[in-house]
C-alpha cells in the first residue's frame, strides 16, 4: 500500500481518513533536514506543516503529492515539485474561520491590554484598572491589507461586530469587489497607512510583498495604530516594527507569525507589553484542525485515483504529473 507520511501532529481524522482509502500512515519524528531526507524517502505522499525543501523531495523517487496543511507554502520548495511533475495541494478555506477570529481577538486584546489585565488580576493589582491605558474599536478605522478569503471574513467581521470603518488596499481586489462587502478600496499603501486605527495583514508571503510594513510604511501610521499580523511574519521587517512600538509611536501589535519561527526568546518584540504574541496558531481551532487535516487527506485520495484535487496550486502541474508507484489497491513493492 501506499506511504504517507505526515510530517508534524494533526487532527487524527486526517489519517483515519487515509488508512480507511488504503494508505499507510508514518507520523513523522524530524527533528532536522537530514532525518526529513530519511523519513521521506520512501513516501508517496505526504502532508506538511513546516515546509519541504528542494533536498527532501529529491529523497523521494515516488513522491507524487505534497499536501499542505494550511494555505502558505512559502516553506516548500514549490517550483522544484513542479519541475519534477509533482503536484502541490493547500487547504485555503479550511481556517479561513478560525484565522479571522484569532485576528480580531488580537486586535481587541492589543487595544484593551488583556494580557497586562490579566497579570495585574491575577497579582491582586487593582489599581491596574485605573492607570491601564486602553482604546475602543467601535467607530475606528480598521485598515485592510490584502483582499483574499480571510482579508473578507475579517472586513466583514468588523464592519457588523465592531462597527469599524474598513479601508482596503489590494492590487488584485476590484473596487466592485471591495465596495461589495461594505468597505473603502484606497489606490495606495500610504493612503491606507495615514487613515487607519488598525492595520491588518493578509497576503502571501512572495518577493514582491516582502516587508510590506517596512520601516518608511511603519513612519507613515497614523500616530498611536496598531498592527496585526495573521498572514506570515516575513510581511513586516520586524526590527523596524519593534523600534516603532518601542518608541511609542504605535500603541500596540497583535502578531501570530514571524520571519524566524519559533521565535527566539531574544527578540526585541519578546520583551515589549504593548504587543500580543501567539505561536502561529491562528487557524488551530479544534474545527479547523479536523476540517484541515480532512481535506489534506482527500487531496491525496483524489490524486491516487485520478482525480484532479481541488485545490491544486498549479493545474497544469497536473497534466504532467508523476504518476503514483504504488496505489492503495496494490501491495508494496519490497
Amino acid at each position: 500500500m501506499p506511504v504517507c507520511l505526515i510530517t508534524q501532529p494533526i487532527h487524527p481524522i486526517g489519517a483515519e481518513r487515509l488508512r480507511a482509502a488504503g494508505f499507510e500512515v508514518r507520523p513523522g519524528q524530524a527533528g532536522d533536514e537530514a532525518a526529513g531526507i530519511r523519513e521521506v524517502a520512501r513516501a508517496d505522499a505526504v502532508i506538511v506543516r513546516e515546509g519541504l525543501t528542494a533536498a527532501m523531495i529529491d529523497a523521494a523517487p515516488r513522491l507524487a503529492v505534497i499536501s499542505n496543511h494550511g494555505t502558505g507554502t512559502d516553506k516548500i520548495a514549490v517550483a522544484h515539485a513542479h519541475e519534477l511533475g509533482i503536484p502541490v495541494v493547500s487547504t485555503p478555506d479550511a481556517n479561513i474561520g478560525a484565522v479571522a477570529e484569532h485576528t480580531l481577538m488580537l486586535m481587541l486584546a492589543v487595544a484593551r491590554r488583556a494580557p497586562l489585565a490579566d497579570a495585574a488580576t491575577r497579582q491582586s493589582d487593582w489599581r491596574y484598572r485605573y492607570a491601564a491605558p486602553m482604546l475602543s474599536l467601535h467607530g475606528k478605522t480598521l485598515g485592510v491589507i490584502g483582499f483574499g478569503r480571510t482579508g473578507r471574513l475579517v472586513c466583514n467581521m468588523a464592519r457588523a461586530g465592531l462597527g469599524m470603518r474598513v479601508l482596503v488596499w489590494s492590487p488584485s481586489a476590484p473596487t466592485c469587489e471591495v465596495e461589495a462587502h461594505g468597505a473603502t478600496r484606497v489606490s495606495a499603501l500610504p493612503e491606507l497607512l495615514a487613515a487607519s486605527d488598525v492595520v491588518s495583514l493578509h497576503r502571501p508571503l512572495r518577493t514582491d510583498t516582502r516587508h510590506t510594513l517596512d520601516a518608511n510604511a511603519l513612519r507613515n501610521m497614523k500616530p498611536r495604530a496598531i498592527v496585526i499580523n495573521t498572514s506570515r511574519g516575513g510581511l513586516i521587517d520586524e526590527a523596524a516594527l519593534a523600534a516603532a512600538l518601542k518608541e511609542g509611536r504605535l500603541f500596540g501589535a497583535g502578531l501570530d507569525v514571524f520571519a524566524q519561527e519559533p521565535l527566539s526568546a531574544a527578540s526585541p518584540l519578546a520583551g515589549l507589553d504593548n504587543v500580543v504574541l501567539s505561536p502561529h496558531l491562528a487557524g488551530s481551532t479544534e474545527e479547523a484542525l479536523h476540517a484541515t487535516a480532512l481535506q489534506c487527506a482527500e487531496q491525496i485520495i483524489d490524486v491516487f485515483a485520478g482525480r484532479q484535487p481541488k485545490h491544486l496550486l498549479d493545474a497544469r502541474v497536473w497534466l504532467r504529473r508523476r504518476v503514483p508507484v504504488i496505489t492503495p489497491s496494490k501491495e508494496v513493492q519490497s
